[in-house]
């Protein structure tokens, strides 16, 4: 009797370590950092604290911007890319967004950071490419895509 209790630990014992792991293989790896997403009602009220964009590049479906600005070591920014969901119905069509970035740190150093976004959720089905409209930015930014 005392055989079996042990072997029935052993084994209940065996199936949680198994249930722990992590399952790495179910995980996809995509070239960029976060996904651009589309929210209107966000769009209208988000507030960004100052920063600088040094560089904008776009690379396949990655739209990589690097940008500067006051802080510690950016470990604690927080950046998004927001879209406000209006079309501007054009050849190529037009999409607005924004960079929402929050910076809590108080350090005087000037620092910089590169965070890349995905912007399939920005294609539209009828066209190959779309006139990207970032706040802030200067100038108007082409995305081509498949």
């Amino acid at each position: 009797m005392r055989t079996v209790k042990i072997v029935t630990t052993c084994i209940c014992f065996a199936l949680l370590l198994m249930n722990t792991q992590c399952d790495e293989d179910n995980t996809i790896d995509s070239p960029c950092d976060q996904i651009a997403i589309i929210d209107n009602a966000f769009y209208q009220s988000a507030e960004s604290d100052e920063f600088s964009v040094v560089d904008v590049v776009i690379n396949d479906n990655c739209l990589s911007i690097d940008i500067s600005a006051s802080g510690c070591d950016g470990n604690t920014w927080s950046m998004v890319l927001v879209d406000s969901g209006d079309i501007a119905e054009s050849s190529p069509p037009q999409r607005f967004l924004k960079l929402v970035f929050t910076n809590d740190e108080d350090c005087l150093a000037v620092i910089g950071q590169e965070r890349s976004f995905d912007l399939s959720p920005l294609q539209t089905n009828d066209e190959n490419e779309v006139i990207l409209h970032i706040e802030g930015f200067t100038e108007s930014i082409t995305y081509t895509y498949n």
